[in-house]
C-alpha cells in the first residue's frame, strides 16, 4: 500500500549468566560429526539458494532474492482480487460513478507507460500478464487515504485518498507508485524473503531446541531485514511510479503535493498522525520520501518535457477535452 505505516513489536533482549565460559576447542572436537556436517551442509544449501534467485530490479538496479515465477504471482493476485471484490461488495462504486471513470481514465495512461517501461527494461513477465489480462481499477467508498495493489495490476483506492490527490497530476503519482510495485515484482520478492527467513528459523530452532535464541531470531529478522526491504520497496515504487506519471505527460510535481498534505494531515478534517520511528516501520517517513522526490524530479521534469514538451501539451489538451466530456455524462447521469 501506498501511506499505511506500521510499526514492528519490540523484541525481547535475553542476557547469558554471569562467568560462563564458551566452550573450549577440546569441547567442540567431542561433538559428532553429523552435528558439525548437517549445520555446514543447510548453510551451504541456504547461500546457495539465495545466490542462484538473485535479481536486479528495474531502473534501480537493487540486488534482491526473487524465487516466485510471474506466472504463479499473477495466479495469487487474480484470486486476492476476487476475493477484495467479495470483501466489499457493498461499497464499491459502480464503473460509471465520476470518481471510477477518473482512476479509470488515469490509470489506462499509467498503464500505457508501464507498458513502455517493460519493454525498456525487459521485463518479459509484463508482456505475458497484458496478453493475459488487463489492470483493473476499482475504488471503494472508504474514510482511510489510501491505495494499495494486487499482484496482476489490480489496483484499488480508497476514496478517503481524495482529500490529499485532488487532481489528476495528483491521483497519477498515486497510481503510478501502485504500478510499479507490480513492474519491480514486490509482492513475490517480499515472499521469497518470508520463505528465506522461515527456512533460517527452522535451522535456529534445530541448533537451539530451547526456543532462546528463536525468540532473539524473529524481532531482529524483522527489525534488520523484512522492514528494510519494505521500505526500500517502497522507495523503489516512489522513483519507478515518477517515472510512469512523467511518461503518461503527468505533472511529476504533484508527488511532492500529495506526500506534503499527508505529511501536514491537511486532508480537510484530519489532524497530522503519529507516526512510529522509521526503523521500525514498513515505510520510509514523509520527510525520506519528499527529500528523494526532491532528487529524482530533474530527470522526471526532463522526462516530461522532452521534446520541448510539445508531445505533453498536445496529450494533457486531450486531457482536458475528456475531463470535460465526463463531467458532462456525470452532470448529465445525475440530473436525471
Amino acid at each position: 500500500s501506498l501511506f499505511t505505516m506500521t510499526g514492528a513489536s519490540d523484541g525481547r533482549r535475553f542476557g547469558g549468566a554471569r562467568g560462563a565460559r564458551p566452550p573450549g576447542p577440546s569441547a567442540i572436537r567431542g561433538l559428532p560429526t553429523y552435528m558439525l556436517v548437517l549445520p555446514a551442509g543447510i548453510t551451504l544449501s541456504i547461500a546457495y539458494g539465495y545466490y542462484s534467485f538473485l535479481d536486479e530490479a528495474p531502473l534501480t538496479g537493487r540486488k534482491r532474492l526473487l524465487a516466485t515465477s510471474p506466472a504463479w504471482e499473477r495466479q495469487m493476485g487474480d484470486e486476492q482480487y476476487q476475493q477484495m471484490l467479495r470483501q466489499n461488495r457493498s461499497n464499491i462504486l459502480p464503473p460509471d460513478h465520476r470518481a471510477s471513470v477518473t482512476v479509470r481514465r488515469v490509470g489506462a495512461r499509467i498503464a500505457k507507460a508501464a507498458d513502455k517501461f517493460a519493454a525498456e527494461y525487459g521485463l518479459e513477465d509484463r508482456t505475458a500478464a497484458k496478453s493475459s489480462s488487463k489492470p483493473t481499477f476499482t475504488v471503494i467508498r472508504s474514510d482511510m487515504a489510501n491505495a494499495f495493489v494486487l499482484p496482476n495490476n489490480h489496483v484499488f483506492v480508497l476514496t478517503g485518498l481524495f482529500q490529499y490527490a485532488r487532481d489528476e497530476d495528483e491521483l497519477a503519482a498515486v497510481l503510478g507508485h501502485e504500478q510499479a510495485h507490480c513492474l519491480a515484482r514486490h509482492a513475490g520478492e517480499r515472499i521469497s524473503g518470508g520463505f528465506l527467513v522461515s527456512i533460517i528459523a527452522r535451522f535456529v530452532l534445530l541448533l537451539d531446541p530451547t526456543g532462546v535464541l528463536y525468540a532473539l531470531f524473529v524481532p531482529a529478522a524483522t527489525l534488520l531485514h523484512e522492514l528494510p526491504h519494505s521500505r526500500d520497496a517502497e522507495i523503489e515504487a516512489d522513483h519507478i511510479g515518477l517515472y510512469l506519471a512523467a511518461e503518461a505527460c503527468y505533472d511529476p510535481r504533484a508527488a511532492k503535493r500529495v506526500f506534503g498534505r499527508m505529511k501536514a494531515g491537511d486532508g480537510g478534517s484530519n489532524a497530522p498522525t503519529a507516526n512510529p520511528p522509521e526503523f521500525v516501520s514498513t515505510h520510509p517517513s514523509y520527510d525520506t520520501r519528499l527529500s528523494k522526490f526532491d532528487e529524482w524530479m530533474p530527470d522526471a521534469l526532463s522526462q516530461f518535457n522532452s521534446d520541448g514538451g510539445y508531445k505533453c501539451r498536445h496529450i494533457r489538451e486531450e486531457m482536458k477535452k475528456a475531463r470535460i466530456l465526463a463531467a458532462q455524462v456525470a452532470a448529465s447521469r445525475e440530473g436525471k
